[in-house]
């Protein structure tokens, strides 16, 4: 009894006697189980890494298809004309760049003029041009070569070239890339900036109206001195409701409500 008991208990944990006496252990069925699982897991994950491995290869395959088959302009800011400073560093860099690319330099802006202006006669060309999508990318050297007005107007910028179709691209700060995956991101932290520089506008245009009431000085513009007969008399005379006002320095609608409450 004792040794059909030991028996039954060895077959239960995977042992079993030969023919010596000696105990010979038995695989187990729970180990196939576990080991067939992990071999599906590991089947799953090598195929899902395949899959995803290949459509990344593919989505980057279509994506430089795509960018091939651009049109870009390049844009170039030197703040003086003397000389001392010359475009043409910034120029063949783009072109090589774009070379590698293998994309089409369809025109080039080129502006020797301060960064903090807007009247920039090239910048105001080059969107001319991005409205009329004469271009797909607009490739600038730096961002402060593109602007200097401040994060505020240089987003406007940017977003308006987006709202035309037209990506954008800087050589130097990769991050600042339309076409990148980071665009969103780096566009949302440029906007927080641009926010927190218009709050800083604000504050610092309240304060100096708080300063210039205190020193007793009244905002808008200074009040004008108008003589009612004389407008009267000039009216009756004959003279136009426009000629009056810039004899007076006022406006025509000014002169009109001088009348309009004299003849009432």
């Amino acid at each position: 009894m004792q040794d059909c008991h030991r028996t039954g208990i060895n077959q239960r944990r995977g042992r079993s006697k030969n023919g010596s006496g000696s105990t010979v252990l038995q695989p187990r069925k729970t180990n196939h189980l576990i080991t067939s699982r992990l071999l599906v897991i590991n089947r799953s994950l090598f195929i899902r890494f395949y899959l995803t491995s290949v459509s990344t290869r593919l989505q980057d395959a279509f994506a430089m298809t795509n960018e091939k088959s651009f049109q870009v302009a390049l844009y170039s800011r030197v703040s003086t004309k003397c000389g001392r400073q010359d475009v043409e560093n910034q120029l063949q860099q783009l072109r090589d760049y774009c070379a590698k690319k293998g994309w089409v330099i369809v025109t080039e802006f080129v502006d020797r003029a301060s960064g903090k202006r807007s009247d920039r006669e090239q910048f105001l060309a080059m969107f001319e041009a991005a409205s009329r999508h004469e271009f797909d990318c607009l490739m600038f050297w730096s961002l402060d070569r593109f602007s200097r007005e401040g994060v505020l107007k240089t987003l406007e910028y940017l977003q308006r070239l987006t709202a035309y179709g037209i990506a954008w691209r800087s050589f130097t700060e990769m991050y600042l890339d339309s076409l990148g995956p980071f665009r969103d991101g780096v566009l949302a932290i440029l906007a927080c900036i641009a926010r927190q520089e218009r709050i800083r506008i604000s504050e610092r245009t309240l304060a100096g109206l708080a300063r210039a009431r205190k020193a007793g000085h009244v905002g808008g513009r200074p009040k004008v001195v108008v003589n009612r007969d004389k407008v009267l008399h000039r009216r009756r005379q004959g003279v136009s409701l426009s000629q009056i006002a810039d004899e007076f320095g006022i406006s025509k609608g000014s002169v009109f409500n001088i009348v309009k409450a004299a003849s009432a």
